[in-house]
């Protein structure tokens, strides 16, 4: 009985196991002579997968693969290609395709035409490049982009009637030419209509309006439409933004003019978020925000946030009205109180200020505020107390083609502000900062991030001018290699007490070991001092590591400074590298 079982169980594993051989996915084997790795790859991919055959099988689909070959074949032009098949009993079974393709047939006449109002908007490209010109090798997929160019812009800049009145593609196999020929006429071009908002919102549609990107009647084109949503979905009111712009949606009376239908879902009034951190500047840290998202149906929003750590622990408060664009310019009133313990300083810092906020045409935001501040503080052993009512202009922009992880792009800012004396102000004064930034990525993901930040104070009474707005230099965002604002000219006790000015300077090599990880080399250079008559300028070097996260880069270097203010140093801090 147990040799029975035994000699079944047998049987049963050697047909399980030719089951499994059975079952084995065919092989595809592609052979070009001469070489063609463009021509292997299409064939390869427009036959596909041979699923489980058996020889048998195989034998009877080789007519039908061979159809499909010669049509890959086709579609790069290889009108005279010679395939011949087989099947090879190997495990698992094999189709061998033996291909020789032959010379390709070119291009003769070429005809790509675009008529009608399209052809007079600059903005709408006429398919050509190498691929269509005559003497080209032929290639269906060419000849196929360039329809789908035409119809994609057609569709884009709301030339919705357009249609090809000649569209061919004439072969001559034996002569081993082909002629194009794509015409299309585009008809008229629709418009936008007036944008109509619908949902349960709290908001002035006076404020949704100053929202949108264009105006009624505007000519047709769906980056304004992308523009529209992206817009609604940046202002932070709105949970759901969803815009209907189909030209299905248009009045048969007016079958030119595409109705905009947004439906809005508002996002909760209130939000409050908390969070833990930790830099080498200040040590771990905490921070808290709480945000009103609307206070009534013109969109004014308010908040305040807080931050607290060993040496600085301050909360501020502000509240916005938002201008026309909405999204760009605002008005923006704060106040703020800053306690600060930090090398041989001590500050008690309040303010209160307003400031407005407006976009260039250009790109730049231009911020001009007006600020007063009450600064009570001790610089090593000497003490004071300060009051400044201070305007200010600054200018910035930011150019990048990410905002988490750039691989190019720069930021520029500069800052200028000032007091008089009598006017609410100590002491007369004028302060400028100024920084530029700059990255670039080349072979193989290498980056080369630059830095420069320069800082100045002119005034009648420097002893009037408190910490807050002196310059220290040091820091995980300054000169890496020394502690955070060590660097500035002392007393004659040894107390850091600030500069004048402050020059600091950074050039970071970055090299990818992985997915989201950067090795990086760094030089910086940089210090505050009161004279620019040969100024001590430190420097640190040192290597560290990146590592991308969804928030942006966290960066951990060790860094040592050359100067005998320096010393090996770690270095911890993240957020965006522009």
């Amino acid at each position: 009985m147990r040799v029975v079982q035994g000699l079944l169980g047998l049987l049963l594993v050697m047909a399980l196991c030719l089951r499994m051989a059975l079952a084995a996915e065919a092989r595809l084997d592609v052979r070009i002579t001469p070489a063609n790795a463009a021509l292997k790859a299409n064939i390869e991919a427009y036959v596909g997968s041979l699923g489980e055959r058996d020889e048998a099988a195989l034998r009877r689909m080789r007519r039908t693969t061979e159809e499909q070959a010669r049509k890959a074949a086709q579609a790069l032009g290889y009108y005279q290609a010679r395939i011949r098949s087989r099947v090879r009993d190997e495990q698992p079974p094999t189709l061998r395709l033996n291909v020789t393709p032959g010379e390709p047939a070119r291009l003769r006449n070429v005809t790509v035409r675009v008529e009608g109002p399209a052809a007079r908007l600059k903005s709408f490209r006429i398919p050509g490049g190498d691929a269509l010109k005559p003497g080209a090798q032929l290639n269906h997929g060419a000849y196929e982009d360039a329809k789908r160019l035409i119809q994609n812009q057609a569709s884009r800049f709301g030339f919705f009637s357009g249609q090809f009145t000649r569209q061919q593609l004439r072969v001559d196999p034996a002569a081993g030419v082909a002629d194009i020929e794509l015409v299309y006429v585009s008809g008229p071009r629709s418009t936008l209509g007036k944008v109509q908002f619908s949902g349960d919102y709290p908001f002035d549609d006076e404020l949704l309006q100053r929202m949108v990107p264009f105006k009624d009647g505007t000519p047709y084109d769906s980056e304004l439409i992308a523009d529209l949503n992206q817009s609604l979905q940046s202002s932070g009111y709105f949970d759901g933004v969803r815009v209907d712009a189909a030209p299905s949606q248009s009045n048969k009376s007016n079958a030119d003019v595409i109705p905009v239908n947004v439906h809005l879902q508002v996002r909760k009034p209130r939000t409050m978020g908390l969070g833990l951190g930790f830099s080498t500047d200040v040590g771990p840290r905490a921070r808290a925000t709480w945000t009103r998202h609307w206070v009534n149906p013109q969109g004014h929003s308010l908040g305040w946030e807080a931050e607290l750590s060993a040496p600085r622990q301050n909360i501020g408060a502000w509240y916005e009205v938002p201008l026309d664009p909405p999204l760009t310019d605002k008005l923006r009133f704060t106040s703020g109180y800053q306690y600060e313990d930090l090398v041989d300083t001590e500050s008690k810092l309040l303010t209160l200020g307003g400031e407005w906020h407006h976009k260039l045409d250009s790109g730049w935001q231009r911020v001009v505020s007006l600020n007063w501040q009450r600064e009570e503080y001790k610089l090593g052993d000497d003490s004071g107390l300060s009051s400044f009512l201070m305007p200010g202009i600054g200018y910035s922009i930011l150019q990048a083609d990410n905002k988490i992880d750039p691989s190019h792009g720069y930021r520029l800012q500069f800052e200028v502000k000032g007091a008089k004396q009598g006017l609410l102000a100590d002491a007369d004064v004028a302060h400028v900062n100024a920084m530029a930034k700059g990255l670039t990525s080349f072979w193989g993901g290498q980056r080369l991030l630059g830095r420069i930040q320069l800082g100045g104070i002119a005034t009648s009474d420097y002893s009037s001018i408190p910490p807050s707005l002196r310059f220290f230099a040091g820091g995980d965002q300054s000169v890496r290699g020394y502690d955070y604002q060590t660097l500035s000219p002392k007393n004659s006790d040894g107390d850091r007490i600030g500069g004048r000015y402050m020059v600091a300077g950074s050039v970071e090599y970055q090299y990818p070991i992985a997915e989201r990880w950067r090795l990086a080399a760094f030089v910086d250079q940089g210090n505050a001092f009161n004279s620019l008559d040969f100024p001590s300028i430190k420097t640190g070097v040192g290597i560290g590591v990146r590592w991308i996260s969804p928030v942006g880069p966290l960066r951990l270097d060790l860094a040592d400074g050359l100067d005998e203010d320096g010393g090996i140093r770690i270095h911890f801090s993240m957020g965006p590298e522009l």
